[in-house]
């Protein structure tokens, strides 16, 4: 059954069919996935759109390794693509992310977490795949990603991801999770004209002087389009900036690997993006994000109702950390609260932050939290001499 266009409006929609929609007001035209709880629909819903009114292409794809590798494709032909899946499918999609930020193509993973390890909890919410998306490719490499609480935001952090990786030529990760996925709410769906988006910056010099990854002034290569002439290296390998391999060359290397995180560092100013509540008096600073930035919010206003001088820092670009504003806040407050559906994963980038404050990590690992979870840690933390 094909799904007819939205029309700029309010509509009642879950996280995933906010980012399937917002992936084709972004212009993403290429969707290859291999179907998985509890990503499934946001394919489904592209499938549907792709074979109505809109010109796209949807592969359902034989397993997880191929789709990463189908979107790469797509993208160095020119086309702004897509992927979706949860843990085990992340996992397998690690290998082709690398080559993806070796190669520079801009695409969007988006990963709806569930409980893990292996096949784990198909149909229940977590947030464990933080550092695996920080850190689940082998090397050294910078990494955006984007950690939306609604489906409101899925949308907006969907819009936002596509701008990122055509902005910086590289692939940018939504971690959504299941309960963000599957609630419907209202979303309210933009006049396309007021919608922002960007293109990946395609060259102007002549096809004879094109080199694959030399840089501008903010550390991108310009794209070239294919078979318009221009000779164009796409390679996994360490390389120069023709695109020539320098697997031997320790220099090159580190030329080019720091070429990579600068050019994200130089873009932090449009990257980094958080939310904060009642932290201009606060002691102690509740961090959460996605799903737990809900309840992590009533609880602080909870507080405040007892009079507990407590904040609310909610990070929507998770990675790179907003290192600056935490460590500005550690300066005045007395101690932070991160609230996780895992073991503490970004709790221990919030230590690395403001120590020596002392972190308190609230950790759930099947379920979001509930707000009288988090009010019972504030509560005796303002009992603490």
């Amino acid at each position: 059954m094909r799904v007819a266009p939205l029309r700029p409006g309010s509509y009642f929609l879950s996280g995933n069919a906010a980012c399937a929609e917002a992936a084709i007001h972004a212009g993403c035209r290429f969707f290859a996935a291999y179907p998985i709880t509890p990503a499934s629909d946001i394919g489904e819903r592209l499938a549907r759109r792709f074979a109505g009114t809109e010109d796209g292409i949807f592969i359902q794809c034989e397993d997880e390794l191929a789709s990463m590798a189908m979107v790469l494709g797509a993208s160095a032909a020119g086309a702004k693509s897509m992927t979706a899946t949860s843990g085990p499918g992340f996992s397998l999609m690690m290998e082709n992310i690398g080559l993806g930020i070796m190669m520079e193509l801009p695409c969007v993973v988006v990963d709806v977490q569930r409980g893990g390890p292996s096949t784990g909890l198909p149909t229940l919410p977590s947030q464990g795949d933080v550092l695996q998306a920080r850190w689940g490719t082998h090397g050294d490499y910078p990494m955006v990603v984007l950690t939306p609480e609604s489906a409101q935001e899925m949308f907006h952090c969907t819009l936002r991801a596509f701008n990122l990786a055509e902005r910086l030529r590289m692939p940018v990760l939504i971690l959504s999770e299941e309960s963000v996925g599957h609630t419907n709410e209202p979303v309210s769906v933009p006049d396309a004209h007021a919608i922002e988006t960007v293109s990946r910056k395609m060259t102007t010099v002549p096809p004879l002087a094109y080199r694959s990854y030399e840089p501008d002034d903010h550390g991108v290569p310009a794209m070239a389009p294919l078979g318009k002439g221009y000779g164009v290296t796409l390679t996994g390998l360490s390389h120069d900036e023709r695109g020539a391999p320098r697997a031997s060359d320790p220099e090159n290397h580190q030329k080019l690997v720091e070429r990579l995180f600068a050019k994200v560092e130089a873009h932090c100013p449009q990257i980094l993006l958080y939310e904060e509540e009642l932290t201009e008096d606060a002691e102690l600073v509740v961090i959460a994000y996605g799903a737990v930035g809900r309840p992590a919010k009533a609880a602080v206003l909870q507080a405040r109702q007892q009079g507990l001088k407590v904040g609310l820092f909610r990070p929507i670009s998770l990675f790179p950390v907003p290192e600056a504003r935490l460590l500005e806040l550690a300066r005045r407050v007395r101690g932070f609260v991160v609230a996780e559906m895992n073991a503490g994963q970004f709790a221990r980038e919030v230590e690395r932050c403001v120590r020596p404050v002392p972190v308190r990590s609230l950790s759930s690992l099947a379920a979001v939290h509930k707000p009288e979870e988090i009010l019972h840690v504030i509560e005796g933390w303002a009992h603490v001499d």
